[in-house]
């Protein structure tokens, strides 16, 4: 398939085919989904968190190392991982040279620094303007926006409004995060201005995925009237599929939350526009085809 969507200078610097991130998500993204998105010519990424143990963690990346030379990345989340094993993580990245830290829930300064030694590329995740200047202080390469509506800790600010806000008062390249599940999503935007596409929810329907059928089907069936943002699972506001949310909100704490998370699904307003399950390779061509036959059909004034 020719390219169709442009690179942006971002895109460039890692060498993808394509702008576009599969999102790290809490317990479902996996080494399988990083091959295929490698495969498929974006980025994929997980959290080091996803594989229980630090051994199992190291064992992921040597597997991931074996089955693809193309760029990926991992996602730590500094402020709710145990020291030590945040630690063991971010020595691992830079021992297997992972081509890109995704930063979260903390200050990246310190992981910035050990990062940019070995010239491993650092995204950091912010919901506002604030956060995002002091990404930009700490030397991050790119800031994630996340946005009003996207699936896991999402902010409160419109799309429409965040990624041009940042973009003209950040020196910093921004990331689109937040109800992009279509082509057509992909080219507005790039149009306001982000350089990389951020898409978790419209990857959880992907085959390689590790959420379980019952909630890729309730990701194909639900509407964006379907989710809910609510503070009341994890203490920090993000989205979730409503009726997956347990009555006694505590379920998701305590010493079997790990298990208790399994079944309640997060996702984004970018449901709205997910029809199906298919591998992730397919997922992409789609996105492509979908971004060609927008901004064609715009050029020649033919728009739905």
């Amino acid at each position: 398939m020719s390219t169709y969507i442009p690179s942006t200078p971002l895109s460039k610097k890692l060498g993808l085919t394509y702008p576009i991130v599969s999102a790290p998500m809490f317990i479902i993204s996996n080494k399988e989904m990083i091959v295929a998105a490698a495969n498929a010519g974006i980025l994929g990424t997980m959290p080091s968190l996803n594989a229980r143990t630090h051994e199992k963690f190291r064992a992921d990346l040597e597997w991931i190392r074996q089955k693809t030379d193309r760029p990926f990345g991992i996602n730590l989340t500094i402020g709710l991982t145990d020291p030590e094993r945040l630690e063991q993580d971010v020595a691992a990245c830079l021992e297997f040279e992972v081509p890109v830290i995704v930063t979260s829930y903390g200050n990246p300064t310190e992981v910035v620094k050990r990062a940019h030694e070995k010239s491993i590329t650092v995204f950091h995740d912010v919901i506002n303007l604030r956060h995002a200047k002091k990404a930009e202080q700490a030397g991050v390469d790119a800031i994630i926006a996340v946005a009003a509506g996207a699936g896991g800790h999402a902010g409160r600010i419109s799309p429409f409004v965040l990624y041009p806000y940042l973009r003209d008062n950040l020196n910093t390249p921004i990331i689109a995060a937040g109800c992009i599940s279509t082509g057509e999503q992909v080219a507005s935007s790039l149009m306001l201005g982000a350089q990389l596409c951020y898409m978790g929810t419209r990857f959880i329907v992907s085959t390689e995925c590790g959420a379980q059928d019952e909630y890729k089907n309730k990701v194909v069936s639900s509407s964006p009237e379907d989710i809910v943002y609510t503070d009341q699972v994890s203490g920090i506001h993000a989205n979730f599929i409503k009726d997956t949310i347990p009555t006694d909100h505590e379920a998701s704490r305590g010493p079997d939350a790990a298990k208790r998370w399994k079944d309640i699904w997060s996702a984004g307003h970018g449901v709205a526009q997910i029809n199906d399950v298919k591998p992730m390779e397919e997922i992409v061509e789609q996105i492509i085809r979908e971004y060609h036959d927008a901004v064609t059909a715009f050029m020649h004034g033919a728009q739905k």
